[in-house]
């Protein structure tokens, strides 16, 4: 193989799917996406699904509230049905330091268009009633949010990348950056060399060492985080919210007849590890028992684990490198990388085209670390 392109997409999640529709819709031509496995096979297939505007950061809320409206309309413009459930996002807040913080997050959101409010213990208790309000001193719930299924958005985002000349490489491995000085001239891959003077990263957890490919630090690191599925529950509400107890990180949604589970393990070290273990489960129990006691006498059918891509701050990295011409890069979202793809898309598509974007993302530059200039997002789940 030996191809020419305009721009190579290294990464065929969601990220990498939604810019390559973006570029080939914006009439870029010869845009090659280079995947190594399957598309979604990283982590966007392990994704817990999740569409949200809340956060605490504007920039956030922007990239958040803009996808949602394209998940909206996915089906309208792809042709492909993406199990778009607007059921709502139900924080759960214990500490006034929680609720004060909450507060100040919808103020926010509310100033940039997003219906979020601050809710009793008893009302969360009416949305979400497998819950218990014990110790429970408000919540924070916006109606817009909700989760979808993150395959179906890849394959609905390839497909119409592919309709307007896109080109997907599945099963190849990039395998080195060519550069002459500071640009670059091609990308090197299992299946042979991409002539190309633009590459666009975005492999997740795998992005530092695409970048050191080019010369480029990208501080990502990868950590797992594990998936359970529970059997059928009767009477389960079918406008169930995503709910999340925000001290424990205990999350939950339904997830066909049953619900799926989730919460951080403050024990796992960074590391490409995806099997599945059972060391997070006494302190799932432990946060069960605390907040939702009736998920305990479920019995669990499945689950899986995939990886998160942390950065030192917990948000992501967007932009261009400065010591190489035209490498661009949208990874390192800590967790929200799903539920932002259509936004990110758009934004990238933009900054190839030297167009300005709907949202300022320099503050999301990777060079804010080495300015010590840190952009922290509150809240994590």
């Amino acid at each position: 193989m030996n191809l020419e392109a305009q721009a190579v997409i290294v990464g065929g999640g969601v990220i990498g799917t939604s810019i390559a529709r973006h570029l080939a819709r914006a009439g870029v031509r010869d845009v090659v996406l280079v995947e190594r496995d399957e598309l979604a096979a990283g982590s966007t297939s392990k994704a817990a699904g999740g569409v949200r505007a809340q956060f605490s950061d504007d920039l956030n809320v922007r990239l958040g509230a803009r996808s949602l409206e394209a998940f909206g309309r996915f089906e309208e413009e792809t042709g492909h049905d993406i199990g778009l459930h607007r059921v709502g996002y139900l924080f759960l807040l214990s500490t006034p330091e929680e609720v004060a913080s909450f507060e100040a997050g919808v103020r926010l959101q509310n100033s940039l268009g997003v219906p979020s409010r601050m809710i009793t213990p008893k009302e969360a208790r009416r949305l979400s009633p497998l819950i218990s309000t014990d110790g429970l001193l408000a919540a924070a719930f916006s109606p817009d949010d909700g989760h979808c299924t993150p395959e179906a958005v890849v394959t609905g985002y390839a497909a119409d990348a592919r309709r307007h000349g896109a080109r997907i490489l599945r099963h190849t491995e990039v395998t080195g950056i060519e550069l002459s000085g500071e640009r670059i001239t091609a990308v090197v891959t299992s299946l042979g060399r991409i002539t190309t003077d633009t590459v666009i990263c975005a492999a997740g957890a795998w992005s530092r060492a695409v970048g050191a490919m080019a010369g480029v630090d990208l501080p990502v690191d990868p950590l797992r985080r594990q998936i359970a599925v529970t059997e059928p529950v009767e009477g389960l509400p079918p406008d169930l919210p995503m709910t999340i107890d925000f001290t424990s990180s205990l999350y939950f949604h339904a997830e066909g007849p049953g619900l799926l589970v989730g919460m951080s393990d403050p024990d796992e070290r960074p590391g490409f590890a995806t099997d599945t273990h059972d060391r997070w489960i006494p302190r799932l129990y432990e946060a069960m028992e605390r907040r939702a006691p009736a998920l305990l006498d479920l019995r669990r059918t499945g689950g899986w684990a995939g990886l998160y891509e942390i950065t030192p701050d917990h948000n992501a990295l967007i932009g261009e490198a400065t010591s190489v011409s035209r490498f661009l890069y949208a990874t390192g979202f800590s967790g929200h990388g799903f539920l932002q793809g259509p936004a990110v898309g758009e934004v990238v598509r933009d900054l190839y085209l030297g167009r300005v974007p709907f949202v300022d993302v320099s503050p999301l530059s990777a060079g804010r670390f080495a300015a010590d200039a840190p952009r922290p997002e509150g809240n994590l789940v």
